[in-house]
């Protein structure tokens, strides 16, 4: 049997259930595990190093995030990307992010205008690196901190309810060539508008932001399919 996946190390403080479905959510994300594969909890275990009850545990809290489906009598598969998917995420977060670039117009601190400034930088010397990994943890430490400015914590747990589907988007957009540089210069002007105080203008810049991620989604989606 081929070995693709790395045997977690059983000494983190998070429960097994949950570093197996990081670990699986991450395969996924970085396309080890490919949509329509068949996951087999047996095999899954195996490479792990683990028993079936976490892998079983982590494959259901996958599946409500949408990272997997599971067929009556078929079994388990990695769920492939479909634009109906796409869609329906994008309009949801587009809509959550205006109105979070709106509040933060009015609620942000000279501290978050700073550190988002920071974040800037170091996602610019990220692409250098060509550090996918931190790249994808920098962009959503970069919403994070948007999202809090916003001063409305039932708008960041919707958002936070939608994280892992959307990490899985984020993940392949910022991939994409060319992509991630665009990105940053978006997030540039949005952070100008928002120290600006120019509430019309942040919401435009973050509807546009949303819209150009998608557009480059749909486009690899399509690629892909093409290939």
């Amino acid at each position: 049997m081929e070995r693709r996946l790395v045997p977690i190390k059983l000494d983190s403080y998070k429960p097994l259930r949950e570093v197996v479905a990081e670990t699986l959510r991450e395969a996924i994300v970085n396309g080890i595990l490919k949509p329509g594969e068949r996951l087999m909890e047996i095999q899954l275990a195996e490479e792990l190093g683990v028993s079936r009850t976490p892998v079983r545990e982590a494959i259901r809290k996958l599946e409500l995030e949408g990272f997997v489906v599971m067929i009556p009598r078929r079994g388990t598969y990695v769920a492939d990307l479909s634009i109906k998917d796409i869609n329906e995420v994008f309009e949801i977060r587009t809509a959550l992010d205006v109105l979070a670039a709106g509040l933060a117009v009015e609620r942000i601190t000279e501290d978050e205008l700073e550190q988002l400034e920071r974040l800037l930088v170091e996602i610019g010397e990220l692409i250098e690196q060509d550090d996918a990994d931190r790249l994808v943890e920098s962009d959503s430490q970069f919403h994070d901190i948007l999202y809090r400015a916003s001063r409305n914590d039932r708008l960041v747990g919707i958002i936070n309810n939608l994280r892992e589907q959307f990490t899985r988007f984020r993940s392949i957009s910022i991939q994409y060539p060319g992509r991630m540089q665009k990105s940053v210069e978006e997030h540039r002007r949005l952070v100008e508008a928002i120290a600006s105080r120019d509430t019309d203008l942040a919401q435009q810049l973050a509807r546009e932001h949303m819209e150009n991620s998608e557009q480059t989604l749909l486009q690899d989606l399509n690629e892909r399919r093409q290939a």
